[in-house]
């Protein structure tokens, strides 16, 4: 499917700032399921220096800074990119998950890039309640794709999507002390879960195609950013499964950007230089669909 997707931030202070240094993940990635036919990033007032780059994850970064007095910054990301299901090996599902885990096995082929996600993260530590609560999905000797699979289910099932629970800042702890989060708590816990039995996971940001209720217009700017987990299946093979949705990742997922959690791949982080006390802060993110795939690369 082919989707036109914006991504609007405003920040809005109560006195002008002086310098705004900015990085922001907003555009995404091109892989072997996903072509992003056209895309920008826009930043008002207009920087006075602006950087395309790659991280070392392959992940698209804007840097910006503006020093033109402001109390009104507006960061956009904007344009068209075409998304299909990924399609997995045969039997890249059925390999026990034991067999899977990089710091017992380095020798396996994609080891080495995969050893990082097997580790904790700033946001995504081990703790003894989430780590005895993934058990019950890692079985011995149970498929890789079984285990993923039920674990993103009983995270699905067991937790409520609140958005008052949590903030970006918000631990697995906390989280799983609540039983509550939003989409980017959902992808820490499971995290966390696969990662203290010795998997390695990552954490993925994007944008997920929305539906409205039936009878009902598609409402501009109601769609949000999202996150999702994909799980290394050796090589550079790896399940996407979004535990919020209780399933495997498709043809709806806009994937932008992976790291070891959200800490890494914010869509925009910052420092300002202002005498301001207060600010607002308001996000619009809309993900039209244009049409079907047609495997433009």
């Amino acid at each position: 499917m082919r989707y036109r997707v914006r991504h609007t931030t405003t920040y809005t202070y109560d006195a002008p700032v002086t310098d705004s240094i900015g990085q922001a993940h907003l555009v995404p990635r091109s892989l072997p399921w996903q072509s992003v036919a056209s895309y920008a990033v826009t930043v008002a007032p207009r920087p006075g220096d602006v950087t395309h780059d790659l991280d070392h994850l392959g992940n698209h970064v804007t840097y910006f800074q503006v020093t033109e007095p402001h109390d009104t910054l507006v960061v956009e990301g904007a344009g068209e990119v075409e998304v299909t299901a990924p399609v997995l090996p045969p039997d890249a599902l059925a390999t026990p998950w034991e067999d899977l885990r990089p710091l017992r096995d380095p020798a396996r082929p994609g080891a080495w890039a995969a050893t990082d996600l097997a580790l904790p993260s700033p946001l995504v530590d081990h703790d003894p309640g989430v780590t005895a609560y993934a058990a019950a999905s890692l079985v011995p000797g149970r498929p890789v794709g079984e285990v993923v699979t039920d674990l993103a289910h009983r995270v699905h099932a067991d937790l409520d999507y609140d958005k008052t629970a949590t903030t970006v800042t918000s631990t697995v702890v906390d989280t799983f002390a609540r039983r509550a989060g939003v989409c980017q708590d959902f992808a820490h816990l499971v995290l966390a879960g696969l990662r203290a039995h010795g998997l390695a996971a990552r954490y993925v940001s994007g944008y997920l195609a929305t539906e409205p209720p039936p009878g009902q217009p598609r409402l501009v700017g109601a769609d949000a950013s999202h996150a999702w987990v994909e799980v290394w299946l050796g090589d550079d093979t790896w399940l996407a499964v979004d535990p919020t949705n209780d399933t495997v990742v498709g043809d709806r997922h806009v994937t932008v950007a992976w790291g070891r959690d959200y800490g890494d791949v914010p869509p925009l982080k910052g420092v300002i230089v202002t005498e301001a006390r207060r600010s607002t802060l308001e996000v619009a993110v809309d993900v039209a669909p244009v049409g079907p795939w047609t495997g433009a690369a």
